[in-house]
């Protein structure tokens, strides 16, 4: 007689009632299962956190997990049966496994609505308080703030104009808060843990044994984000009231806001929002500065500043404090089909104790609750909370499809792979966040203030870092984030607790991860797994720095704006030709030579090797191998010049949209880089896998460039170890490298403004265009620029009718000439991100107001006619450019530049942005 397994020892059912089971690990066909005194064999390999059949489904029959239904058959189903719908059989088909799938799906996910019946609603009652002796140390705050966890000093920006200056201030400013010698630490009480104190207080990644001049100071730390670069957007009321809540944040010890002057959201703008909405800002030092004068000026004036608050930040010591002062953000992330079983569970059971406590906790993720309605309401405070929940997945789903998108799609495809096959699935283990005994008291706004203690919901997108911003905003002091995959997510000021819901990638990843509530899993009660996770949590809030603190990278991204609905020609139409402008030739070109690089019989101004982030969650990461390889790479002939990465916001917790695709394909082929790695985190929606589809569609060789995993190579470490090895084996077969003179013919360059140029200067950077075009090279200009005006050119040849886009955003062009980029954003850069992945070299930044931000890979020159202008950015200009002059002084700056004579001042300052749009029709999921 064949021998079966029983059930209980490979997979779980999340409640009794349930008809699929999940299996707990890779479980081969032909496996025979016992359960309930029947024997069973499964049809095909499932993978873990997949699901079967455990016991017949007949055609039309709801298919359960968590009680719920979250799928209806639409053929019978057979005890073993492999459960599949179509999204998830495509995501395994793109993953090149190496057995069979089922071959069609056997289930749907047309399911009806859920409806509220108000006049059965009972409220349910409230939580038995719990009466307890444990506390942590934190810093009371007046004006009503609350207790912090942390004592930061922040360096705000008011916009994403200034997100490179407040990274590089807090970077500068951190040296503050070293000892001159190593001092030891004040001796703080706490309750012992079974979880390790080590590496306890000090500046968030600090080195080990580093000591501190300001011991009560933990860190200072930049806010930088992708929002507020224009007055008047559509979530511009969501952005103050989210950059209020950081200010008066309890973790914010004094905070410096910083704008980019009379552009785009300014002090000003935030200053009146506060003071109409009763922000306590008087109870928190902080200061509001414009960036004014030249990048390093600035920078200086914002030491000065900060360096002011350091003794009176300081002067703020750790006091004990109760658990109810404890604000808990529960979060998602990288979720797998043991989120819902043992990791959310686990973060829902300590939140339910906080909360009888007297403290708060709040779920949000509007779009991730999508068919778990029933689960959320089991237990409401009252009607009205129920209500406004409701409404408000209403309103996130119509405003989705106002754009023509929708939020049934969230899952990702990390989501989808590791089990959650559809936005049921995963909205009901994202509900398992709230305990079954816990009732939901309150329905809050994004970025909403607390008012009062309990478990709340929060209305946001299911992007976790966008979602995150608003919990923080409303004051949570603690961050606890779930994850299957193994998201490796920080945020700033608030320290993030990250919980892996199996011991098998808790293993895998220890170095990265908080908590391992897999445990449950292996058997450890959960009351249990949550008292230890509970000391945890309270020595955290006392002090000791999370594993994510100690890492010493953390991100932020606010609710991204969004378009208003776009006419759908406005949205779509055909792909410009890639075919230049038609141009009478020029007469008489100017002279131009620079020496160029040339290497295995292709020349390029710079020889760059690129590691590119696949989606949002590893841009950190990246940034790290970076610095890394930079160091690595000094002096080493063979080598490329320098090392750059591309962070930016897309991938995972948006819509894929086409101008992301285009701009990532372009840089994958961009003429400065010599050598690319991919980088994936391992769960978003655009992983490896899916980027070697797209370029495999494009006719790229996949084999010519490296990948790596964040989570499925083992971790931080262990992924940049894995990259720059690539980068080694490379570089040892690379042929040595020459410079090569050449001319006009050869540069690749674009040219923008701000749309405050004067004709004269106008006419002269057409000349020029003009020139570089009919020498056989390639000028670039954006669609709207005041360049491209529809007098741009004169002559019948060249009219304005011939100045439609040439190339569509970020399309490489397929013959060199004259170009003008199609571009659905007002945002710099946002289009510099565009313009250069056509695959210009470099780029004229001309202006009339202001300096513009640089480009991480592409050299950005910034000139100006107007002397005033120059006079208080000296400094930031590369060239005060007199029209009158002609063009020798332009092209004697840019063969400066390609030959190394000379490097950008963008870059010297590192005032670089990098930021990829979502065009008209991207939303936030």
């Amino acid at each position: 007689m064949t021998k079966s397994t029983p059930l209980h020892s490979v997979a779980r059912l999340p409640a009794p009632t349930d008809n699929c089971a999940v299996a707990m690990q890779i479980l081969p066909a032909g496996t025979n299962i016992s359960h309930n005194s029947t024997t069973f064999t499964l049809s095909h390999t499932i993978l873990e956190g997949h699901r079967f059949a455990a016991e017949p489904i007949a055609a039309g029959q709801p298919l359960l997990s968590w009680g719920a239904t979250f799928g209806m058959a639409q053929t019978p189903i057979a005890l073993g049966d492999y459960v599949c719908n179509a999204k998830v059989l495509k995501e395994l088909h793109s993953r090149n496994l190496d057995f069979d799938l089922p071959s069609v799906p056997n289930f749907s996910d047309d399911l009806d609505d859920y409806q509220f019946d108000p006049q059965s609603f009972k409220p349910a009652a409230p939580l038995p308080p719990l009466n307890t002796d444990q506390t942590f140390l934190g810093y009371p705050r007046p004006g009503g703030r609350g207790v912090g966890t942390r004592n930061d000093i922040v360096i705000l920006a008011v916009s994403s104009r200034v997100s490179s200056f407040v990274t590089q201030l807090a970077q500068m400013l951190k040296s503050s808060l070293k000892s001159p010698s190593p001092q030891p630490s004040p001796s703080r009480e706490r309750e012992q843990t079974p979880f390790s104190l080590e590496g306890e207080g000090g500046p968030q990644g600090a080195d080990e044994g580093e000591s501190s001049q300001y011991p009560n100071i933990d860190d200072i730390v930049a806010v930088a984000h992708t929002e507020g670069s224009y007055a008047g957007g559509n979530n511009q009321e969501l952005l103050l009231r989210t950059l209020t809540g950081f200010m008066v944040h309890p973790n914010v010890g004094a905070v410096l806001c910083v704008d980019g002057g009379s552009q785009g959201v300014t002090n000003a703008i935030l200053k009146k929002y506060a003071a109409e909405h009763d922000v306590p800002l008087a109870h928190v030092p902080h200061a509001f500065m414009s960036l004014d004068r030249s990048f390093g000026q600035s920078l200086a004036a914002g030491v000065r500043t900060v360096q002011g608050w350091l003794d009176q930040v300081n002067s703020v010591p750790r006091s004990l404090q109760p658990v109810s002062a404890l604000k808990i953000a529960l979060q998602c992330g990288g979720s797998d089909a043991f989120s819902g079983i043992s990791g959310n569970p686990l973060a829902a059971w300590v939140a339910k104790q906080v909360i009888r406590a007297g403290g708060s906790a709040v779920l949000a993720e509007t779009d991730e609750l999508n068919g778990a309605e029933a689960y959320v309401l089991d237990k409401v405070s009252s009607r009205a909370t129920a209500e406004k929940f409701l409404m408000m997945l209403d309103r996130f789903e119509a405003q989705v499809n106002s754009l023509g998108k929708s939020g049934i799609g969230n899952p990702s495809g990390g989501n989808l792979y590791r089990g959650l096959y559809n936005i049921y699935l995963k909205s009901l283990g994202a509900a398992t966040k709230r305990d079954p005994e816990v009732s939901v008291d309150y329905a809050i706004d994004y970025s909403q203030p607390l008012s009062s203690p309990g478990y709340y919901f929060m209305d946001s997108p299911g992007n976790d870092l966008e979602s995150i911003a608003g919990q923080v905003a409303s004051g949570c002091n603690m961050i606890f984030f779930v994850t299957g995959n193994g998201s490796i997510t920080n945020f700033p000021f608030v320290p993030t607790v990250k919980i892996v819901t199996t011991t098998e990638r808790f293993t895998l990843l220890e170095d990265d991860m908080d908590i391992n509530a897999g445990g449950y899993l292996d058997g450890t009660p959960l009351p249990e797994l949550g008292a230890q996770t509970l000391d945890y949590t309270l020595a955290i809030a006392s002090g000791q720095r999370s594993v994510g603190e100690r890492a010493g990278h953390a991100q932020v991204q606010i609710w991204r704006d969004w378009a208003n609905p776009a006419d759908p020609a406005q949205a779509g139409g055909a792909k410009p030709s890639g075919r230049p402008i038609k141009l009478t030739p020029a007469d008489n070109l100017p002279d131009f030579s620079a020496e160029f690089w040339s290497q295995n019989g292709t020349m390029r101004t710079d020889r760059v090797g690129l590691i590119l982030p696949t989606s949002l969650c590893s841009g950190q990461i990246a940034q790290i191998a970076v610095s890394q390889l930079n160091e690595q790479a000094a002096g080493q002939p063979n080598w490329p010049t320098r090392f750059v990465t591309l962070v930016h916001t897309e991938g995972c917790g948006a819509t894929i949209q086409p101008e992301f695709e285009q701009t990532m394909l372009g840089y994958l082929k961009h003429p400065m880089v010599t050598q690319c790695v991919l980088l994936e985190h391992g769960c978003e929606s655009t992983h490896n896998s899916y980027w070697r589809q797209k370029m495999i569609q494009a006719g790229y060789a996949t084999d010519d460039y490296g990948w790596a995993s964040v989570q499925l190579d083992g971790g931080i470490e262990q992924s940049i170890s894995k990259l720059t090895n690539w980068f080694t084996s490379q570089n040892n077969s690379q042929g040595a490298p020459t410079r090569q003179t050449a001319g006009l013919q050869a540069l690749q360059i674009a040219i923008l403004s701000d749309g405050s140029v004067a004709d004269q200067t106008a006419a002269k950077l057409r000349q020029l265009a003009n020139a570089i075009a009919s020498a056989g090279g390639t000028a670039v200009l954006l669609e709207n620029d005041f360049v491209t005006q529809s007098h741009l050119f004169r002559d019948g040849a060249q009219a304005a009718e011939n100045l439609r886009p040439t190339l569509g955003f970020s399309q490489p062009w397929d013959e060199a000439g004259l170009h003008v980029m199609g571009s659905p954003t007002r945002q710099w850069a946002e289009n510099l991100a565009g313009v250069c992945a056509t695959g210009v070299e470099l780029v004229l930044a001309v202006s009339g107001h202001a300096p513009q931000a640089g480009h991480p890979l592409v050299p950005v020159l910034n000139i100006t006619a107007n002397g005033a202008t120059h006079g208080r950015f000296e400094q930031d200009y590369d060239l005060l450019w007199e029209p009158s002059a002609g063009l020798e002084p332009l092209l004697r700056l840019i063969s400066q530049t390609i030959s190394g004579q000379t490097v950008a001042r963008a870059v010297e300052s590192n005032n670089l942005a990098f930021q990829i749009t979502r065009g008209l029709t991207g939303v936030s999921l």
